[in-house]
Formats: structure tokens, sequence, C-alpha cells
């Protein structure tokens, strides 16, 4: 498999922050994070890569033609029409099936496979995916290690795993199971399956992981503003992190981290709060039109009023007058109301 230079695990002063190179990746989230979105935020920027929504494999392996519509990407060399890399991203617990549907993706076109050791959702872990097999480090070993055997050596490899599942006891157990697999990279969500998504993420036991690892540590969970980036940095010790939440509260927070860290004084310069206040209804519209390339009008609402309840957070405006956007029944009628809103 690829290897990787082995990052300076030591925290760094400010002094010389600015010299490193960050990474900032698009978290992967079922039922939102799909093509529509990932093609929304990737046209903003900032981001270095996006990763899909889980592909389960359940009963048989993925076939070839099945990414092309999984993962549209795949067919533009497995990145976005604006050029940021596309991760493929599986869940399940058979490492046979897993390692063929990860050799039909790479035929597809796939040139990065990333495995899902996370996800808390019961109807997921019931099936046997997820977090739950955070409770069998060898099974973990198991599927890595069939999918590092399958995989051409030019072809990436991570995983991504909380902090355990109903606890912490097996935690390096399982850092060491994925690691000595030949897993190149790994995220981290500083949680527990039990802790679901309660604050804080605990940045501190990924700072353990990344100083007793050879692996890629990249931290997940809790960054939504510079500020916390750099929190997470000086506690983990990282320079690779990836935002999800975040990414849907603040749409624009990937290209405002890169700004600001790009910037000669970034200890000097704006605050990035003053960058946060984006107009909305244009990219709003932009996601209504790929939506609707895909969904019908009433599911594009949906989608559209899921969205609103994690822009709330970011813009009051929106939180002020979430019920009259929820009670419109039209994409004309949301649009026009968004417009009236913003002008206000």
């Amino acid at each position: 498999m690829n290897t990787h230079n082995i990052i300076n695990k030591q925290p760094t002063n400010n002094s010389i922050l600015y010299k490193k190179k960050f990474t900032l990746a698009v978290a992967p989230m079922e039922g939102v994070m799909d093509h529509t979105m990932r093609s929304l935020l990737s046209s903003i920027g900032g981001m270095d890569y996006l990763v899909s929504e889980f592909i389960r494999v359940s009963q048989n392996a993925i076939p070839v033609t099945g990414f092309r519509r999984l993962v549209p990407e795949i067919e533009k060399n497995s990145q976005t029409e604006y050029g940021h890399p596309v991760h493929v991203q599986f869940l399940g617990s058979n490492a046979e099936r897993i390692a063929q549907s990860a050799i039909n993706a790479v035929a597809a076109g796939a040139t990065h496979i990333d495995m899902n050791f996370g996800c808390p959702a019961k109807r997921v872990n019931g099936h046997g995916g997820g977090s739950v097999l955070l409770q069998t480090p060898e099974q973990l070993h198991e599927i890595m290690s069939s999918l590092y055997k399958a995989l051409p050596n030019h072809i990436g490899l991570s995983a991504k795993i909380r902090l355990g599942y109903e606890d912490e006891a097996l935690l390096f157990e399982n850092v060491s199971a994925i690691e000595d697999a030949g897993t190149q990279t790994l995220t981290v969500h500083g949680r527990t399956k039990k802790d679901g998504y309660r604050p804080p993420a605990r940045w501190e036991k990924i700072g353990d992981i990344n100083a007793r690892s050879k692996m890629r540590i990249i931290a997940n969970g809790d960054i939504e503003n510079f500020d916390a980036l750099m929190r997470c940095h000086d506690i983990t010790g990282c320079v690779d992190f990836m935002i999800g939440r975040g990414s849907l509260s603040n749409p624009f927070i990937f290209q405002q981290l890169k700004t600001k860290l790009q910037a000669e004084d970034a200890l000097h310069s704006n605050s990035i709060d003053t960058l946060t206040r984006e107009p909305l209804l244009q990219l709003v519209e932009q996601y209504q039109k790929n939506l609707r390339k895909e969904c019908d009008e009433f599911a594009t609402m949906g989608r559209l009023k899921q969205w609103c309840a994690h822009l709330r957070k970011h813009y009051p405006y929106i939180e002020t007058n979430l019920r009259e956007l929820r009670n419109t029944t039209t994409i004309e009628e949301f649009l026009h109301l968004l417009d009236k809103i913003e002008r206000d």
C-alpha cells in the first residue's frame, strides 16, 4: 500500500503553526451529504476532499455499475465537477464482500476506499455495521486486512471510528487492530456510540491516539470555527481535520478556514466571524437546482427545510423565521420568503 511521511506528532506553537500544511475534509453524513450537497459545498471550495455517504454492503458485493449511481463523481475521476476528490466509503461486516466491493469500486473509478466503523445509528448497528464493530477488534482487523490485500498500491485506504461503543475500554486495541492490518489513515470522532452527538468531543483521546500511532490521524468532532480548529490542533497535535455538522450550519466554513490559515498574519487578521454571514439565497437556489435533477418538488422542499434546521445554528435570521420557512409549500414560496428575510 501507499506509505505516508510520518507527521511530527508534537504540538506546535503558534509562531510556526501556519507553516504547516493543514488538510480539511467534508465528513460523510447519511441522508444529507449526498452528491447534491457535496457539489454545493465543492462549488464554494476550501476543502481538500470529501467522503461519500456510506455504501452498505450486505448480502452481495456491490457491482461495478452500482457505483455510478451511488457515487456519481466516480465517473469523473472520483472528483466533483469543481475538482475536489471524493473518497468512497463502505459500511458492513463481511470482509470478503466488502473487499470485492472495493475491487469493483476501483474498477469503476474509485481512487480511495474508506471503511465506516463509526456510525451510531441503531438500524445500522442492529445489522452488524458501523460502531457496533468497535466491540470486536479482531473483526476490524479482518475487514481492513482484506481491503489492504485486495487493493492496488496506488489506492488510498482509510477507516473511521468512534472512541468506542458503550465505553472506551477497547479504544487502543481497536486502533492497533486497524493499524496492524495496513491501514494508512484513521479518522477519529471524539465520542463513543453511546455518546451520540452530545458535546463535547474528547479531543484529548484523539491526541493520545495521534501520539501512539504511525497512521495519519484525522480529528473529527465539534470543529465549527477557526478557534475550535486551533484548540483541536493544540490538544490533539493533528494537522488533518474532518468537519461534518459544522459544514451544514455554515457552508462557507472550509473557504473561511483556508483563508484564515493562509493569511500572512493569521493571528492578527480580522476575526473569522466577520466572514461568516454570507448571503444564503444564491446558494439555496443552486442547491434546489441540484436537488430538482434528482427529486420532485415535495422531496426537494423536505431537503431544503432539513437544511434550515442546521443553518439556524449559524444564521440567526433563519432561527427567527424557521417556522415560517417550514410552513411554505412550494420552492417558489420558500425562495421568496428567504429573499425577503435576507433583505430585511
